[in-house]
Protein backbone atom coordinates (compact mmCIF):
# COMPACT_ATOMS: atom_id res chain seq x y z
CA UNK A 1 0.00 0.00 0.00
CA UNK A 2 2.92 2.32 0.78
CA UNK A 3 6.59 2.32 -0.79
CA UNK A 4 9.07 4.36 -0.07
CA UNK A 5 12.33 4.13 -1.68
CA UNK A 6 15.34 5.71 -0.94
CA UNK A 7 14.25 8.58 -0.48
CA UNK A 8 15.54 12.32 1.26
CA UNK A 9 14.06 15.45 2.09
CA UNK A 10 16.34 18.85 2.95
CA UNK A 11 15.77 22.30 4.04
CA UNK A 12 17.70 25.59 3.98
CA UNK A 13 19.90 24.53 0.52
CA UNK A 14 20.28 21.47 1.72
CA UNK A 15 21.69 22.32 5.18
CA UNK A 16 19.83 20.45 6.86
CA UNK A 17 19.09 16.73 5.88
CA UNK A 18 15.09 16.06 7.19
CA UNK A 19 14.72 12.29 6.03
CA UNK A 20 18.14 10.78 4.57
CA UNK A 21 17.48 7.64 2.04
CA UNK A 22 14.73 6.33 3.70
CA UNK A 23 13.28 3.10 2.64
CA UNK A 24 10.13 1.02 3.81
CA UNK A 25 7.07 -0.68 2.61
CA UNK A 26 3.65 -0.91 4.45
CA UNK A 27 1.58 -3.57 3.38
CA UNK A 28 -2.18 -3.62 3.19
CA UNK A 29 -4.04 -5.17 6.42
CA UNK A 30 -1.20 -3.42 8.33
CA UNK A 31 -0.80 -0.64 10.99
CA UNK A 32 2.61 0.61 10.98
CA UNK A 33 3.83 2.64 13.42
CA UNK A 34 6.44 5.55 12.55
CA UNK A 35 8.82 6.82 15.43
CA UNK A 36 11.29 9.14 16.55
CA UNK A 37 11.90 11.99 18.99
CA UNK A 38 11.58 15.42 17.91
CA UNK A 39 12.65 16.87 14.99
CA UNK A 40 13.72 13.46 13.46
CA UNK A 41 11.83 13.86 10.28
CA UNK A 42 8.19 12.29 10.91
CA UNK A 43 6.66 15.05 9.73
CA UNK A 44 8.81 15.56 6.74
CA UNK A 45 7.81 12.36 5.67
CA UNK A 46 4.55 12.12 6.02
CA UNK A 47 4.13 15.35 4.51
CA UNK A 48 5.92 13.37 1.19
CA UNK A 49 3.77 10.54 1.37
CA UNK A 50 0.63 12.50 0.99
CA UNK A 51 1.54 15.17 -1.26
CA UNK A 52 2.64 18.28 0.60
CA UNK A 53 5.88 17.91 -0.43
CA UNK A 54 8.43 16.87 -2.97
CA UNK A 55 10.99 14.88 -2.55
CA UNK A 56 14.32 15.74 -3.27
CA UNK A 57 15.25 12.14 -4.68
CA UNK A 58 13.70 8.95 -4.06
CA UNK A 59 10.24 8.02 -5.17
CA UNK A 60 6.90 7.07 -3.33
CA UNK A 61 3.93 4.75 -4.12
CA UNK A 62 0.77 4.69 -2.33
CA UNK A 63 -2.16 2.17 -2.89
CA UNK A 64 -0.65 1.51 -6.79
CA UNK A 65 0.19 5.12 -8.03
CA UNK A 66 3.16 7.06 -7.86
CA UNK A 67 3.20 10.18 -5.97
CA UNK A 68 5.03 12.16 -8.88
CA UNK A 69 3.76 10.91 -11.78
CA UNK A 70 -0.39 10.55 -10.17
CA UNK A 71 -0.52 13.11 -7.37
CA UNK A 72 -4.88 13.15 -7.32
CA UNK A 73 -5.36 9.46 -7.87
CA UNK A 74 -2.72 9.08 -4.44
CA UNK A 75 -5.00 11.90 -2.47
CA UNK A 76 -7.96 10.40 -3.63
CA UNK A 77 -6.59 7.10 -2.08
CA UNK A 78 -5.34 8.58 1.32
CA UNK A 79 -6.89 10.44 4.19
CA UNK A 80 -4.95 12.85 5.69
CA UNK A 81 -5.46 13.63 9.72
CA UNK A 82 -2.15 16.45 10.24
CA UNK A 83 -0.78 17.02 13.82
CA UNK A 84 -2.00 20.66 13.77
CA UNK A 85 -5.44 20.66 12.52
CA UNK A 86 -5.53 23.74 10.29
CA UNK A 87 -8.93 24.31 9.25
CA UNK A 88 -11.66 27.01 7.46
CA UNK A 89 -12.88 28.59 10.72
CA UNK A 90 -15.39 30.52 9.03
CA UNK A 91 -17.33 27.52 7.75
CA UNK A 92 -19.58 25.31 9.83
CA UNK A 93 -18.80 21.91 10.26
CA UNK A 94 -21.35 20.49 8.30
CA UNK A 95 -19.93 22.83 5.23
CA UNK A 96 -16.84 21.69 6.13
CA UNK A 97 -17.96 18.04 5.44
CA UNK A 98 -19.49 19.05 2.56
CA UNK A 99 -16.83 20.63 0.72
CA UNK A 100 -14.87 17.58 1.59
CA UNK A 101 -17.32 15.39 -0.03
CA UNK A 102 -17.29 17.64 -2.84
CA UNK A 103 -13.41 17.07 -3.17
CA UNK A 104 -13.50 13.42 -3.54
CA UNK A 105 -16.85 13.13 -5.28
CA UNK A 106 -18.51 11.51 -2.60
CA UNK A 107 -21.93 10.68 -3.56
CA UNK A 108 -24.91 13.00 -1.34
CA UNK A 109 -26.76 10.33 -0.09
CA UNK A 110 -23.15 8.09 1.17
CA UNK A 111 -21.16 11.33 2.49
CA UNK A 112 -24.45 12.08 4.49
CA UNK A 113 -24.81 8.39 5.88
CA UNK A 114 -21.33 8.25 6.72
CA UNK A 115 -20.81 11.75 8.20
CA UNK A 116 -24.31 10.83 10.56
CA UNK A 117 -22.42 8.03 11.81
CA UNK A 118 -19.13 9.70 12.47
CA UNK A 119 -20.48 12.68 14.31
CA UNK A 120 -22.56 10.57 16.70
CA UNK A 121 -19.56 8.37 17.02
CA UNK A 122 -17.17 11.36 17.98
CA UNK A 123 -20.07 13.21 19.88
CA UNK A 124 -19.93 16.22 17.45
CA UNK A 125 -23.78 15.89 16.20
CA UNK A 126 -25.19 19.13 18.32
CA UNK A 127 -21.69 20.97 17.02
CA UNK A 128 -21.36 20.54 13.46
CA UNK A 129 -24.03 23.54 12.93
CA UNK A 130 -21.52 25.92 14.38
CA UNK A 131 -18.79 27.93 13.04
CA UNK A 132 -15.70 26.15 13.47
CA UNK A 133 -14.17 28.97 14.90
CA UNK A 134 -15.76 28.35 17.72
CA UNK A 135 -14.63 24.76 18.48
CA UNK A 136 -12.08 23.81 21.08
CA UNK A 137 -8.95 22.32 19.73
CA UNK A 138 -10.72 18.37 19.92
CA UNK A 139 -13.70 19.51 18.32
CA UNK A 140 -11.21 20.55 15.45
CA UNK A 141 -9.31 17.36 15.72
CA UNK A 142 -12.21 15.27 15.96
CA UNK A 143 -13.77 17.26 12.83
CA UNK A 144 -10.63 16.46 10.70
CA UNK A 145 -10.83 12.73 11.85
CA UNK A 146 -14.36 12.36 10.34
CA UNK A 147 -13.66 14.64 6.94
CA UNK A 148 -10.49 11.94 6.21
CA UNK A 149 -12.68 9.07 6.69
CA UNK A 150 -15.60 10.38 4.61
CA UNK A 151 -14.02 9.18 1.35
CA UNK A 152 -13.77 5.37 3.19
CA UNK A 153 -9.73 5.95 1.98
CA UNK A 154 -7.50 3.09 1.08
CA UNK A 155 -4.49 4.39 3.22
CA UNK A 156 -4.81 6.14 6.74
CA UNK A 157 -2.29 8.52 7.36
CA UNK A 158 -2.21 9.95 11.03
CA UNK A 159 -0.01 12.46 12.16
CA UNK A 160 -0.02 12.74 16.26
CA UNK A 161 -3.63 11.89 15.58
CA UNK A 162 -4.28 11.21 19.79
CA UNK A 163 -3.19 14.26 21.11
CA UNK A 164 -6.66 16.36 22.02
CA UNK A 165 -9.02 13.78 22.04
CA UNK A 166 -10.65 12.84 25.45
CA UNK A 167 -10.85 9.18 26.17
CA UNK A 168 -13.67 7.64 24.95
CA UNK A 169 -12.88 9.76 21.63
CA UNK A 170 -9.59 8.17 21.40
CA UNK A 171 -10.45 4.64 22.34
CA UNK A 172 -13.18 4.94 19.01
CA UNK A 173 -10.57 6.19 17.08
CA UNK A 174 -8.29 3.16 17.91
CA UNK A 175 -10.99 0.90 17.41
CA UNK A 176 -11.96 2.89 13.18
CA UNK A 177 -7.99 2.02 13.28
CA UNK A 178 -8.13 -1.66 13.62
CA UNK A 179 -11.26 -2.43 11.87
CA UNK A 180 -9.87 -0.22 9.19
CA UNK A 181 -7.15 -3.02 9.20
CA UNK A 182 -9.11 -5.59 9.29
CA UNK A 183 -10.53 -4.65 5.86
CA UNK A 184 -7.16 -4.96 4.32
CA UNK A 185 -7.04 -1.17 4.51
CA UNK A 186 -3.35 0.57 5.87
CA UNK A 187 -3.26 2.63 8.46
CA UNK A 188 0.40 4.40 8.68
CA UNK A 189 0.43 6.59 11.86
CA UNK A 190 2.92 8.90 14.06
CA UNK A 191 2.58 9.04 17.90
CA UNK A 192 4.92 9.71 20.72
CA UNK A 193 2.03 7.84 23.05
CA UNK A 194 4.48 4.58 22.96
CA UNK A 195 2.12 2.31 24.72
CA UNK A 196 -0.53 2.98 21.93
CA UNK A 197 1.98 2.19 19.12
CA UNK A 198 3.04 -1.12 21.32
CA UNK A 199 -0.95 -2.34 21.99
CA UNK A 200 -2.16 -1.25 18.15
CA UNK A 201 0.83 -1.81 15.65
CA UNK A 202 1.88 -4.88 13.09
CA UNK A 203 5.38 -3.38 12.56
CA UNK A 204 7.17 -0.60 13.73
CA UNK A 205 9.47 1.89 12.67
CA UNK A 206 11.75 4.29 14.39
CA UNK A 207 13.67 7.18 12.63
CA UNK A 208 16.31 9.06 13.89
CA UNK A 209 18.21 12.47 12.56
CA UNK A 210 16.18 11.69 9.35
CA UNK A 211 17.32 8.03 8.89
CA UNK A 212 15.37 5.01 10.10
CA UNK A 213 17.67 2.91 12.40
CA UNK A 214 15.27 -0.09 13.22
CA UNK A 215 11.69 -1.70 11.74
CA UNK A 216 9.96 -4.60 12.15
CA UNK A 217 7.42 -6.09 15.26
CA UNK A 218 7.76 -5.53 18.41
CA UNK A 219 10.01 -9.11 18.98
CA UNK A 220 11.97 -7.74 16.53
CA UNK A 221 12.57 -4.22 17.82
CA UNK A 222 13.12 -6.17 21.87
CA UNK A 223 16.21 -7.96 19.67
CA UNK A 224 18.04 -5.32 18.26
CA UNK A 225 17.26 -3.72 21.75
CA UNK A 226 18.74 -6.22 24.06
CA UNK A 227 15.83 -7.94 24.46
CA UNK A 228 14.07 -4.55 26.57
CA UNK A 229 10.76 -5.51 27.31
CA UNK A 230 8.58 -2.27 26.62
CA UNK A 231 8.46 -0.29 23.61
CA UNK A 232 9.44 2.93 25.89
CA UNK A 233 12.53 1.18 26.88
CA UNK A 234 13.17 -0.13 23.25
CA UNK A 235 12.56 3.01 21.99
CA UNK A 236 15.48 4.91 24.69
CA UNK A 237 17.76 2.03 23.93
CA UNK A 238 17.59 2.27 20.14
CA UNK A 239 17.54 5.92 19.93
CA UNK A 240 20.74 6.79 22.35
CA UNK A 241 22.58 4.50 20.35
Amino acid sequence: MIEIRNVSKSYNKGQIKAVDDLSLQVQPGEIFGFLGPNGAGKTTTIKMIVGLLEPDRGSIVVNGYDIRKDPIKVRKSIGFVPDNPSVYERLTGIEYLNFLGDMYDVPRAVRTKRAKELLELFELTGDVGNLIQSYSHGMRQKLVLIGALLHAPDVFVLDEPMVGLDPRSAHNLKEIMSRHCQEGKTVFFSTHILDVAERLCDRIGIIRRGKLIACGTMDQLRHMANNKETLENVFLELTEQ
